[in-house]
Protein backbone atom coordinates (compact mmCIF):
# COMPACT_ATOMS: atom_id res chain seq x y z
CA UNK A 1 0.00 0.00 0.00
CA UNK A 2 1.45 3.54 -1.17
CA UNK A 3 1.29 6.60 1.62
CA UNK A 4 1.99 9.82 2.09
CA UNK A 5 2.09 10.58 -1.85
CA UNK A 6 0.51 13.60 -3.18
CA UNK A 7 0.01 14.68 -6.47
CA UNK A 8 -1.15 18.33 -8.24
CA UNK A 9 -3.57 17.98 -10.81
CA UNK A 10 -3.98 21.23 -13.26
CA UNK A 11 -7.12 20.73 -14.95
CA UNK A 12 -7.26 23.14 -18.35
CA UNK A 13 -10.18 23.61 -20.91
CA UNK A 14 -10.17 21.08 -23.21
CA UNK A 15 -13.20 18.47 -23.35
CA UNK A 16 -11.21 16.14 -21.94
CA UNK A 17 -11.90 17.60 -19.03
CA UNK A 18 -14.97 15.47 -18.35
CA UNK A 19 -12.51 12.76 -17.60
CA UNK A 20 -11.00 14.04 -14.70
CA UNK A 21 -13.20 12.87 -11.55
CA UNK A 22 -12.51 9.74 -13.01
CA UNK A 23 -9.00 10.02 -13.30
CA UNK A 24 -8.80 11.36 -9.30
CA UNK A 25 -10.89 8.78 -8.06
CA UNK A 26 -8.74 6.32 -9.76
CA UNK A 27 -5.39 7.98 -8.26
CA UNK A 28 -7.13 7.98 -4.78
CA UNK A 29 -7.92 4.19 -5.09
CA UNK A 30 -3.97 4.13 -5.24
CA UNK A 31 -3.72 6.00 -1.99
CA UNK A 32 -2.52 9.04 -3.58
CA UNK A 33 -4.04 12.50 -2.42
CA UNK A 34 -5.11 14.94 -4.90
CA UNK A 35 -5.34 18.50 -4.69
CA UNK A 36 -6.77 20.04 -7.82
CA UNK A 37 -6.59 23.49 -9.77
CA UNK A 38 -9.19 24.68 -12.53
CA UNK A 39 -8.51 26.46 -14.69
CA UNK A 40 -11.47 29.43 -15.81
CA UNK A 41 -12.05 27.39 -19.24
CA UNK A 42 -11.99 23.81 -18.04
CA UNK A 43 -15.23 25.00 -15.56
CA UNK A 44 -17.05 24.53 -18.40
CA UNK A 45 -16.54 20.61 -18.69
CA UNK A 46 -16.55 19.96 -14.79
CA UNK A 47 -17.59 21.36 -11.87
CA UNK A 48 -15.25 22.30 -9.00
CA UNK A 49 -18.11 20.79 -6.90
CA UNK A 50 -17.69 17.47 -8.87
CA UNK A 51 -13.47 17.36 -8.47
CA UNK A 52 -13.67 18.68 -4.33
CA UNK A 53 -16.17 15.75 -4.36
CA UNK A 54 -14.22 13.01 -5.54
CA UNK A 55 -10.72 14.69 -3.79
CA UNK A 56 -11.87 14.97 -0.82
CA UNK A 57 -10.17 18.54 -1.00
CA UNK A 58 -10.56 22.07 -1.93
CA UNK A 59 -10.67 23.08 -5.54
CA UNK A 60 -8.44 25.99 -6.43
CA UNK A 61 -9.77 28.54 -9.09
CA UNK A 62 -8.00 32.16 -8.85
CA UNK A 63 -4.87 33.38 -8.77
CA UNK A 64 -6.03 36.33 -7.01
CA UNK A 65 -8.01 34.73 -4.11
CA UNK A 66 -7.23 37.12 -1.11
CA UNK A 67 -7.45 33.87 1.20
CA UNK A 68 -5.19 32.03 -0.57
CA UNK A 69 -2.94 34.40 -1.71
CA UNK A 70 -2.18 36.31 1.65
CA UNK A 71 0.24 33.42 2.38
CA UNK A 72 1.33 32.80 -1.17
CA UNK A 73 -1.07 30.51 -2.02
CA UNK A 74 0.91 29.33 -5.93
CA UNK A 75 3.64 28.80 -4.22
CA UNK A 76 2.32 26.23 -1.38
CA UNK A 77 0.39 24.68 -4.02
CA UNK A 78 3.65 24.04 -6.34
CA UNK A 79 6.04 22.90 -4.00
CA UNK A 80 3.52 20.92 -1.13
CA UNK A 81 2.68 17.61 -3.52
CA UNK A 82 5.37 15.20 -5.04
CA UNK A 83 4.18 15.55 -8.68
CA UNK A 84 2.55 17.96 -10.91
CA UNK A 85 0.21 16.48 -13.30
CA UNK A 86 -1.42 18.72 -16.26
CA UNK A 87 -4.72 16.53 -17.52
CA UNK A 88 -5.75 17.82 -19.98
CA UNK A 89 -2.73 19.69 -21.41
CA UNK A 90 -4.03 22.00 -23.88
CA UNK A 91 -2.16 23.72 -26.55
CA UNK A 92 -2.51 26.87 -24.97
CA UNK A 93 -1.29 25.68 -21.39
CA UNK A 94 1.42 24.44 -22.93
CA UNK A 95 2.39 27.46 -25.05
CA UNK A 96 1.95 29.22 -21.63
CA UNK A 97 4.69 26.78 -20.04
CA UNK A 98 7.08 26.75 -22.88
CA UNK A 99 7.35 30.25 -23.12
CA UNK A 100 6.98 31.09 -18.89
CA UNK A 101 4.07 33.11 -18.80
CA UNK A 102 2.02 33.26 -15.95
CA UNK A 103 -1.14 35.20 -15.97
CA UNK A 104 -3.11 32.61 -13.66
CA UNK A 105 -3.39 30.34 -11.43
CA UNK A 106 -2.08 27.20 -13.08
CA UNK A 107 0.34 28.77 -15.13
CA UNK A 108 1.78 30.65 -12.53
CA UNK A 109 1.61 27.54 -10.60
CA UNK A 110 4.05 25.79 -13.02
CA UNK A 111 6.13 28.56 -13.93
CA UNK A 112 6.98 28.09 -9.49
CA UNK A 113 6.97 24.65 -9.37
CA UNK A 114 10.57 22.85 -7.84
CA UNK A 115 8.57 19.28 -8.91
CA UNK A 116 8.24 16.99 -11.29
CA UNK A 117 5.48 17.74 -14.15
CA UNK A 118 4.03 15.22 -15.91
CA UNK A 119 1.01 16.46 -18.79
CA UNK A 120 -1.49 14.77 -20.85
CA UNK A 121 -1.86 16.36 -23.99
CA UNK A 122 -5.51 16.66 -25.24
CA UNK A 123 -6.41 19.27 -28.54
CA UNK A 124 -7.17 18.35 -32.07
CA UNK A 125 -5.09 17.06 -34.15
CA UNK A 126 -3.86 20.12 -36.44
CA UNK A 127 -3.26 21.92 -33.32
CA UNK A 128 -1.46 18.88 -32.16
CA UNK A 129 0.71 18.66 -35.75
CA UNK A 130 0.85 22.21 -35.69
CA UNK A 131 5.10 23.86 -35.70
CA UNK A 132 4.03 25.66 -32.77
CA UNK A 133 2.67 23.82 -30.49
CA UNK A 134 5.60 20.63 -31.41
CA UNK A 135 8.23 23.73 -30.64
CA UNK A 136 6.62 23.53 -27.48
CA UNK A 137 6.63 20.19 -26.85
CA UNK A 138 10.16 20.21 -27.60
CA UNK A 139 11.46 23.08 -25.17
CA UNK A 140 9.55 21.34 -21.87
CA UNK A 141 10.48 17.77 -22.62
CA UNK A 142 14.10 19.10 -22.72
CA UNK A 143 13.48 20.84 -19.54
CA UNK A 144 12.29 17.29 -18.21
CA UNK A 145 8.57 17.85 -18.44
CA UNK A 146 7.25 14.61 -18.95
CA UNK A 147 4.51 13.74 -21.80
CA UNK A 148 2.09 11.03 -21.75
CA UNK A 149 0.06 10.80 -24.84
CA UNK A 150 -1.54 11.70 -27.11
CA UNK A 151 -3.31 8.65 -28.52
CA UNK A 152 -4.97 8.86 -32.03
CA UNK A 153 -8.32 8.51 -32.77
CA UNK A 154 -12.03 10.18 -33.02
CA UNK A 155 -11.40 13.19 -32.12
CA UNK A 156 -15.25 15.36 -30.65
CA UNK A 157 -14.94 17.68 -33.35
CA UNK A 158 -15.35 14.77 -36.24
CA UNK A 159 -11.73 14.67 -36.98
CA UNK A 160 -9.53 11.75 -36.64
CA UNK A 161 -6.05 11.63 -35.28
CA UNK A 162 -3.48 12.10 -32.94
CA UNK A 163 -4.91 14.94 -30.27
CA UNK A 164 -6.85 12.44 -27.92
CA UNK A 165 -5.79 12.25 -24.02
CA UNK A 166 -4.83 9.10 -23.02
CA UNK A 167 -7.11 6.79 -20.79
CA UNK A 168 -7.16 7.99 -16.91
CA UNK A 169 -5.81 4.21 -16.23
CA UNK A 170 -2.69 5.13 -18.43
CA UNK A 171 -2.20 8.82 -16.55
CA UNK A 172 -2.20 6.60 -13.06
CA UNK A 173 0.04 4.50 -13.98
CA UNK A 174 2.27 7.27 -15.27
CA UNK A 175 1.90 8.73 -12.04
CA UNK A 176 2.52 5.28 -9.75
CA UNK A 177 5.69 5.12 -12.13
CA UNK A 178 7.12 8.44 -11.53
CA UNK A 179 6.34 8.46 -7.89
CA UNK A 180 6.92 5.03 -6.73
CA UNK A 181 9.65 3.70 -9.23
CA UNK A 182 7.36 0.82 -9.50
CA UNK A 183 6.49 -2.09 -11.99
CA UNK A 184 7.99 -5.73 -12.69
CA UNK A 185 10.78 -4.74 -15.09
CA UNK A 186 12.19 -1.29 -12.81
CA UNK A 187 15.58 -1.03 -13.19
CA UNK A 188 15.84 -3.20 -16.00
CA UNK A 189 16.98 -2.04 -19.31
CA UNK A 190 15.70 -2.82 -22.95
CA UNK A 191 16.95 -2.32 -26.85
CA UNK A 192 13.58 -2.63 -29.19
CA UNK A 193 14.17 -2.20 -32.70
CA UNK A 194 11.63 -0.68 -35.05
CA UNK A 195 10.50 -0.07 -38.56
CA UNK A 196 12.42 -0.19 -41.66
CA UNK A 197 16.35 0.30 -42.91
CA UNK A 198 16.86 2.73 -45.34
CA UNK A 199 19.34 1.69 -47.40
CA UNK A 200 21.05 4.58 -50.52
CA UNK A 201 21.39 3.58 -54.01
CA UNK A 202 22.15 7.49 -54.63
CA UNK A 203 21.49 10.47 -53.16
CA UNK A 204 17.79 10.33 -53.65
CA UNK A 205 17.06 6.33 -53.83
CA UNK A 206 16.90 3.59 -51.75
CA UNK A 207 15.73 0.19 -51.02
CA UNK A 208 13.27 -0.10 -48.53
CA UNK A 209 10.47 -2.00 -47.12
CA UNK A 210 6.53 -1.74 -46.22
CA UNK A 211 7.40 -1.55 -42.08
CA UNK A 212 5.48 0.93 -40.60
CA UNK A 213 7.44 0.47 -37.01
CA UNK A 214 3.72 -0.06 -35.21
CA UNK A 215 4.28 -3.13 -33.55
CA UNK A 216 7.89 -2.18 -32.34
CA UNK A 217 6.73 1.13 -31.22
CA UNK A 218 4.09 -0.49 -29.11
CA UNK A 219 6.58 -2.86 -27.33
CA UNK A 220 8.50 -0.11 -26.35
CA UNK A 221 5.91 1.66 -24.78
CA UNK A 222 4.22 -1.54 -22.90
CA UNK A 223 7.82 -2.47 -21.82
CA UNK A 224 8.20 1.27 -20.49
CA UNK A 225 4.62 0.63 -18.58
CA UNK A 226 6.01 -1.93 -16.65
CA UNK A 227 8.84 0.21 -14.99
CA UNK A 228 11.83 -0.72 -17.82
CA UNK A 229 14.01 1.93 -18.83
CA UNK A 230 13.67 1.57 -22.80
CA UNK A 231 16.12 3.12 -25.80
CA UNK A 232 14.12 2.76 -28.95
CA UNK A 233 16.30 1.97 -32.10
CA UNK A 234 14.13 2.84 -35.10
CA UNK A 235 14.35 3.61 -38.76
CA UNK A 236 12.34 6.20 -40.64
CA UNK A 237 8.59 5.65 -39.48
CA UNK A 238 5.77 8.67 -39.38
CA UNK A 239 5.14 7.37 -35.29
CA UNK A 240 5.88 9.43 -32.37
CA UNK A 241 8.43 8.78 -29.48
CA UNK A 242 6.33 6.61 -27.20
CA UNK A 243 5.62 8.26 -23.35
CA UNK A 244 9.14 7.60 -21.08
CA UNK A 245 11.23 5.97 -23.95
CA UNK A 246 14.72 7.29 -25.28
CA UNK A 247 14.43 7.06 -29.22
CA UNK A 248 16.91 6.90 -31.55
CA UNK A 249 16.44 7.26 -35.04
CA UNK A 250 18.46 5.74 -37.49
CA UNK A 251 18.44 5.09 -41.03
CA UNK A 252 20.45 2.11 -42.61
CA UNK A 253 21.14 -1.38 -40.88
CA UNK A 254 24.83 -0.28 -39.81
CA UNK A 255 23.52 3.04 -38.18
CA UNK A 256 21.10 0.67 -36.49
CA UNK A 257 23.46 -1.95 -35.10
CA UNK A 258 25.70 0.79 -33.90
CA UNK A 259 22.91 2.46 -32.04
CA UNK A 260 22.28 -1.26 -30.41
CA UNK A 261 25.58 -1.59 -29.63
CA UNK A 262 25.69 1.91 -27.86
CA UNK A 263 22.56 1.16 -25.44
CA UNK A 264 24.39 -2.17 -24.31
CA UNK A 265 24.45 -3.83 -21.75
CA UNK A 266 21.16 -4.59 -21.38
CA UNK A 267 18.44 -7.22 -19.85
CA UNK A 268 16.18 -7.52 -22.65
CA UNK A 269 16.77 -6.58 -26.89
CA UNK A 270 13.50 -7.05 -28.78
CA UNK A 271 14.58 -6.54 -32.33
CA UNK A 272 11.22 -6.18 -34.18
CA UNK A 273 12.64 -4.10 -36.87
CA UNK A 274 12.57 -4.98 -40.61
CA UNK A 275 15.68 -4.94 -41.45
CA UNK A 276 16.87 -4.70 -45.01
CA UNK A 277 19.59 -8.33 -45.54
CA UNK A 278 21.28 -6.85 -48.56
CA UNK A 279 22.96 -3.20 -49.15
CA UNK A 280 23.99 -1.67 -52.47
CA UNK A 281 28.05 -2.06 -52.36
CA UNK A 282 28.36 0.56 -55.38
CA UNK A 283 26.27 3.26 -53.74
CA UNK A 284 26.68 6.40 -56.50
CA UNK A 285 27.85 9.65 -54.61
CA UNK A 286 25.43 11.65 -57.58
CA UNK A 287 21.90 11.27 -58.56
CA UNK A 288 21.91 8.11 -61.34
CA UNK A 289 20.38 9.43 -64.34
CA UNK A 290 19.05 7.80 -67.57
CA UNK A 291 21.47 8.80 -70.78
CA UNK A 292 19.26 7.61 -73.24
CA UNK A 293 21.32 4.58 -74.13
CA UNK A 294 18.74 2.18 -72.45
CA UNK A 295 21.79 0.88 -70.18
CA UNK A 296 20.18 0.12 -67.18
CA UNK A 297 23.11 0.79 -64.04
CA UNK A 298 24.18 -2.52 -62.32
CA UNK A 299 23.75 -2.29 -58.63
CA UNK A 300 26.23 -4.74 -56.52
CA UNK A 301 24.55 -6.12 -52.85
CA UNK A 302 25.90 -6.84 -49.83
CA UNK A 303 24.88 -8.61 -47.18
CA UNK A 304 24.05 -6.43 -44.33
CA UNK A 305 25.10 -6.58 -40.57
CA UNK A 306 22.74 -8.82 -38.79
CA UNK A 307 21.81 -7.17 -35.59
CA UNK A 308 19.82 -9.86 -33.88
CA UNK A 309 22.56 -12.49 -34.32
CA UNK A 310 24.76 -10.00 -33.27
CA UNK A 311 23.33 -9.27 -29.69
CA UNK A 312 22.35 -12.95 -29.29
CA UNK A 313 26.29 -13.68 -29.28
CA UNK A 314 27.46 -10.62 -27.83
CA UNK A 315 29.54 -12.49 -25.07
CA UNK A 316 29.19 -11.13 -21.68
CA UNK A 317 27.13 -7.82 -22.84
CA UNK A 318 24.47 -9.83 -23.87
CA UNK A 319 21.25 -9.52 -22.55
CA UNK A 320 19.65 -12.31 -20.48
CA UNK A 321 16.73 -12.03 -23.08
CA UNK A 322 17.06 -11.60 -27.17
CA UNK A 323 13.74 -11.89 -29.26
CA UNK A 324 13.71 -11.74 -32.67
CA UNK A 325 11.06 -11.12 -34.98
CA UNK A 326 10.67 -13.34 -38.20
CA UNK A 327 8.61 -12.09 -40.85
CA UNK A 328 7.43 -14.55 -43.42
CA UNK A 329 4.89 -15.20 -46.40
CA UNK A 330 4.75 -18.83 -46.03
CA UNK A 331 5.98 -22.08 -43.69
CA UNK A 332 5.94 -19.87 -41.13
CA UNK A 333 6.20 -21.94 -37.81
CA UNK A 334 9.34 -23.77 -39.71
CA UNK A 335 10.93 -21.01 -40.60
CA UNK A 336 10.83 -19.00 -37.77
CA UNK A 337 12.06 -22.11 -35.45
CA UNK A 338 15.13 -22.47 -38.06
CA UNK A 339 15.95 -18.72 -37.59
CA UNK A 340 15.53 -18.87 -33.82
CA UNK A 341 18.44 -21.78 -33.83
CA UNK A 342 20.58 -20.11 -36.39
CA UNK A 343 20.52 -16.69 -34.98
CA UNK A 344 21.16 -18.50 -31.07
CA UNK A 345 18.33 -15.97 -29.81
CA UNK A 346 15.65 -17.12 -26.86
CA UNK A 347 12.19 -16.31 -28.64
CA UNK A 348 11.60 -15.56 -32.26
CA UNK A 349 7.99 -13.90 -32.93
CA UNK A 350 7.10 -15.03 -35.93
CA UNK A 351 3.88 -13.64 -38.00
CA UNK A 352 2.59 -13.41 -41.60
CA UNK A 353 3.16 -10.62 -43.84
CA UNK A 354 1.39 -11.48 -47.05
CA UNK A 355 -0.06 -8.63 -48.56
CA UNK A 356 -3.55 -10.43 -47.86
CA UNK A 357 -2.48 -10.18 -43.93
CA UNK A 358 -2.83 -6.04 -43.93
CA UNK A 359 0.06 -7.14 -41.20
CA UNK A 360 2.67 -4.47 -43.13
CA UNK A 361 1.11 -0.76 -42.23
CA UNK A 362 -2.15 -2.44 -40.27
CA UNK A 363 -3.14 -2.09 -36.72
CA UNK A 364 -3.66 -6.13 -36.25
CA UNK A 365 -1.18 -8.92 -35.82
CA UNK A 366 -1.26 -12.56 -35.43
CA UNK A 367 1.75 -14.06 -34.17
CA UNK A 368 3.20 -17.53 -32.92
CA UNK A 369 5.61 -16.72 -30.15
CA UNK A 370 8.50 -19.77 -30.64
CA UNK A 371 11.05 -20.87 -27.66
CA UNK A 372 13.18 -23.62 -27.06
CA UNK A 373 10.55 -26.47 -26.70
CA UNK A 374 7.84 -24.41 -27.05
CA UNK A 375 5.33 -22.34 -29.58
CA UNK A 376 2.02 -20.19 -28.29
CA UNK A 377 -0.33 -19.69 -31.37
CA UNK A 378 -1.81 -16.41 -30.22
CA UNK A 379 -5.23 -15.11 -31.86
CA UNK A 380 -5.36 -12.22 -34.35
CA UNK A 381 -5.25 -9.17 -32.20
CA UNK A 382 -4.21 -5.64 -31.91
CA UNK A 383 -0.38 -4.49 -32.29
CA UNK A 384 -0.81 -3.06 -28.92
CA UNK A 385 -2.40 -5.89 -27.55
CA UNK A 386 0.42 -7.98 -28.68
CA UNK A 387 2.76 -5.83 -27.29
CA UNK A 388 0.79 -5.69 -24.17
CA UNK A 389 0.97 -9.87 -24.02
CA UNK A 390 4.80 -9.61 -25.39
CA UNK A 391 6.01 -7.31 -22.27
CA UNK A 392 4.19 -9.51 -20.01
CA UNK A 393 5.63 -12.52 -20.68
CA UNK A 394 9.04 -11.24 -20.71
CA UNK A 395 8.45 -9.65 -17.25
CA UNK A 396 7.57 -12.94 -15.86
CA UNK A 397 10.29 -14.61 -17.81
CA UNK A 398 12.42 -12.81 -15.87
CA UNK A 399 10.91 -12.99 -12.87
CA UNK A 400 11.85 -16.35 -12.84
CA UNK A 401 15.06 -16.03 -13.50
Amino acid sequence: MYKNKSILLIVTGGIAAYKTPELVRRLREQHIDVRCILTRAAKEFVTPLALAAVSNDKVYEELFDLDEESEMGHIQLSRSADLVVVAPATADIMAKAAQGLANDLASTTLLATDKPVLMAPAMNVRMWDHPATQANVDTLTGRGVEMIGPDEGDMACGEYGLGRMVDPLDIVAAVKRRLFKTGPLFGKKAIVTSGPTHEPIDPVRYIANRSSGKQGHAIAAELAKLGCEVTLVSGPTRLEAPNGVKLVEIESARDMLVACQNALPADIAVCAAAVADWRVDNEAGQKLKKDGSGQIPELKLTENPDILATLSQAGDQRPKLVVGFAAETQNIREYASAKRIRKQCDWIVANDVSPSTGTFGGNENKVHVIARNQCEDWPTLSKKEVAKRLAAKIADYLKED
